[in-house]
C-alpha cells in the first residue's frame, strides 16, 4: 500500500490498525457531555444526585445487580436521546475514523452501553466476531472506555494474524460451546489496557469478546460502530441501523443525477 498521500499521523494509524486490525489512540475531546448525561440519566432513575466519580467509581453501591439492566437500559435510552452524545462520540475520534475509514460516513444510530460488575457472570460478551452474524465487514467499532479499563476490566480481542488463524481453521472451533472455543484460543487472546481519555477503533470481523471482570471496580464503557457510506452494508442497513453524517456535496449530486431522456 502506498503512503505518499496520507500525512505522517495518518501513516502511523493505518500502518498499526493494518497489521493489528485495531488502533488505540489519545481521545480528541473530553467526555465532560457524556459524564452529564449519565449523571442526569441516574439522578432521575435514583433520585437523588450523583458525581460522575462516584457513579463509575462506586456503582454497587447505589444499583444492586438485580436491577443493573434495568438501570443500564435507562442510561442508554438517555444517551439516544440528544444527537449530542452521537456528535461527542465522532468528536473524540474524528481524525482517526478519517484516517482509517474515510470522510464519507455512516453511523450507527445509537451508542450502546456497558456496565460489568466485579464477579458478575451476567454481563458476558461471549466469543464471537460481528460480520458472522451478518454485519458489513466494513464496520469499525469506536470503544471508548468511562473508566480505566485493563486484565478481566477490559474487553479482548484476538490480533488480526490470530484471527485470521481462526478463519482459516474454522472448521476446528465451529462445533465447540463458547466456552471451549475461548479455551482452544486464549493463548491468543489479548486484554487491553485503555485508560479513561483513550479510545480503541477495532474491526469487528476480530475475534472479541470479554470475561467475567476480576478485577476491584466496575467497568464503565461505551460503543458505537462507524463505516464509509458508500461501502457495502450487511444485515444492519442504511435507515435501519446507520445514519449518514457527514456527506459530501458531490456525493449528494451523484445520488440525485438522472441521465436526462
Amino acid at each position: 500500500m502506498s503512503f505518499e498521500f496520507f500525512d505522517p499521523p495518518e501513516r502511523d494509524w493505518i500502518q498499526t490498525f493494518q497489521n493489528q486490525g485495531y488502533l488505540i489512540f489519545d481521545l480528541e475531546q473530553d467526555l465532560d457531555c457524556i459524564d452529564q448525561t449519565l449523571c442526569e440519566a441516574s439522578a432521575r432513575y435514583l433520585g437523588q444526585s450523583i458525581s460522575p466519580e462516584e457513579l463509575y467509581q462506586n456503582t454497587p453501591q447505589w444499583v444492586p445487580i438485580d436491577q443493573l439492566n434495568g438501570f443500564r437500559v435507562a442510561l442508554i435510552q438517555a444517551l439516544r436521546q440528544p444527537k449530542t452524545i452521537g456528535r461527542a462520540l465522532y468528536g473524540c475520534a474524528k481524525h482517526p475514523i478519517h484516517a482509517l475509514i474515510g470522510n464519507e460516513l455512516a453511523m450507527q444510530r445509537g451508542p450502546n452501553l456497558s456496565i460489568q460488575y466485579p464477579n458478575d457472570p451476567s454481563s458476558l460478551l461471549a466469543i464471537h466476531s460481528d460480520v458472522w452474524s451478518g454485519n458489513s465487514p466494513y464496520e469499525l467499532v469506536l470503544w471508548v472506555p468511562l473508566v480505566d479499563c485493563y486484565a478481566t476490566k477490559s474487553m479482548y480481542l484476538l490480533p488480526f494474524a490470530d484471527s485470521q488463524q481462526v478463519y482459516q481453521n474454522f472448521s476446528h472451533y465451529q462445533n465447540l460451546s463458547a466456552e471451549a472455543f475461548y479455551a482452544a484460543v486464549a493463548d491468543s487472546a489479548q486484554f487491553l489496557t485503555i485508560k479513561r481519555g483513550q479510545g480503541l477503533l477495532f474491526w469487528h470481523g476480530l475475534v472479541h469478546g470479554n470475561r467475567i471482570n476480576q478485577e476491584a471496580k466496575t467497568r464503565w464503557s461505551m460503543n458505537i460502530r462507524f463505516k464509509s457510506f458508500l461501502s457495502p452494508y450487511g444485515s444492519k442497513e442504511l435507515g435501519e441501523t446507520f445514519l449518514p453524517i457527514t456527506i459530501r456535496p458531490a456525493t449528494r449530486l451523484g445520488y440525485a443525477y438522472r441521465r436526462p431522456t
